[in-house]
């Protein structure tokens, strides 16, 4: 795997995700990869781990308000369960212009942090299983690196099954 040095001046985007690592109080572990990772399959693969080591960070719309679901892998989250289990009205897929305005980064890329303004999250109970994640860092080319519990705490995120 190529990456580029942590030192390399990024995307204004990505720079967010690596200030609010830092401001978490967690190293910056963002890298940028010469090709797209833009999904889970691809990410593994570049990254050489499993795909479901891979903190999938989607933005979904509820009740008006974006909602983030940090799920493994291609994990299809079954909103319907989600919404049930939190007491939350219809979930849905959001647009990629909701998700642009939102979180300030390109569906693909969304970072589980970063964001302009905090959006309530949910991390997937099946990440616990690997010591090491993977997560997007704001754009199609930067994946952050993480453990679950650091997930946990930055995102303050609501732990729950997804599927």
């Amino acid at each position: 795997m190529s990456a580029h040095n942590n030192t390399e001046v990024l995307d204004p985007v990505v720079e967010n995700v690596r200030a609010a690592l830092t401001s978490a109080g967690l190293d910056d572990t963002v890298i940028v990869v010469p090709d797209s990772v833009a999904t889970a399959a691809t990410a593994a693969a570049v990254l050489d781990c499993e795909v479901g080591a891979i903190a999938n960070s989607l933005i979904f719309e509820c009740g008006g308000k974006p909602l983030l679901i940090l799920s493994s892998g291609g994990a299809k989250v079954d909103t319907r369960r989600v919404a049930r289990d939190h007491g939350l009205p219809k979930i849905s897929r959001a647009t990629p212009e909701f998700v642009l305005e939102h979180a300030g980064q390109p569906v693909g890329g969304v970072a589980p942090l970063g964001h302009p303004s905090p959006i309530r999250s949910f991390l997937d109970t099946d990440l616990a299983q690997y010591p090491v994640l993977w997560a997007g860092a704001g754009s199609h080319q930067a994946m952050l690196s993480i453990s679950y519990q650091q997930l946990l705490e930055a995102t303050g995120a609501t732990e729950t099954a997804v599927r």
